[in-house]
């Protein structure tokens, strides 16, 4: 996708510690406007936390986030024109799916009329109008991530953040998953920021990947300049190796098919 040269986010300089330990070393990244940035790292790299200060759940100790210019660093959550979608999908049990996503309006002053109206529309776009009516335990593990999904961009959330929003769903789901969301976000014209410990995920979602190790930045850049250029060892062993080994097992796979 061709991205535009106007600046969504800057992060600058974002460090954050609990007691002695330090999650999160001088962050400092850029995300452009419809672009869908991936971050990218093992399990206690800083991924979420840094997600969460983006949103507003954290405060960091140092550094700040800026959108559109302006800087959010201690503004509320609901003052930043974000959306967040969970991994766990966080929906209400005990109400219908269309109700679910109704909810999400419920404090932003407007009428019970529109928020049915806005709710529908969302659902016909994620694919799930026929199942307004039913409770969330009636659908699949996908349907509910749809929901999730719509629940946020019902919204209209300049950026929407995703914290490992697919890894719980079997493989074939996760790969349906995959095309949707880049569907979803070419149709509203979304800004994505999407956390993951998956490579293969990664590179075939993102139009750009930031590489975290031990809270911080090894590499940001396109999976093909990632690829031919990889920053360091740790970019060589975590990404490629692992990609690499993916294809070798595959290939293995189609060969003894073949034969």
């Amino acid at each position: 996708m061709e991205l535009r040269l106007r600046k969504k986010l800057v992060v600058s300089g974002i460090s954050k510690s609990y007691g002695n330990s330090a999650v999160l070393q001088n962050i400092s990244f850029d995300v452009m406007e419809r672009e869908f940035l991936s971050i990218l790292g093992p399990s206690g790299c800083g991924k979420t936390t840094l997600l969460r200060i983006l949103i507003g759940l954290l405060e960091p100790d140092k550094g700040r986030v800026q959108k559109d210019g302006t800087d959010i660093t201690r503004a509320r959550p609901d003052r930043r024109g974000m959306g967040i979608v969970f991994q766990n999908y966080a929906l209400f049990e005990n109400m219908s799916v269309l109700r679910n996503v109704e909810y999400a309006l419920r404090f932003h002053n407007v009428s019970k009329t529109e928020a049915r109206e806005r709710a529908e529309r969302m659902l016909d776009a994620v694919g799930l109008k026929e199942h307004g009516q039913k409770m969330p335990r009636a659908l699949s593990g996908g349907q509910q991530q749809r929901v999730a999904i719509a629940r946020t961009l019902v919204l209209n959330p300049d950026i929407v953040l995703l914290d490992e929003p697919i890894s719980a769903l079997d493989v074939s789901t996760r790969l349906a998953m995959r095309g949707e969301l880049k569907n979803l976000q070419n149709a509203f014209g979304t800004t994505m920021i999407y956390v993951t410990h998956d490579q293969e995920e990664a590179f075939a979602l993102s139009d750009r990947i930031m590489i975290l190790d031990q809270g911080s930045v090894s590499q940001i850049d396109t999976p093909e300049r990632i690829v031919s250029h990889p920053a360091n060892e740790y970019v060589q062993g975590f990404v490629l190796d692992n990609l690499q080994s993916k294809v070798d097992s595959l290939t293995r796979y189609i060969g003894g098919k073949a034969t």
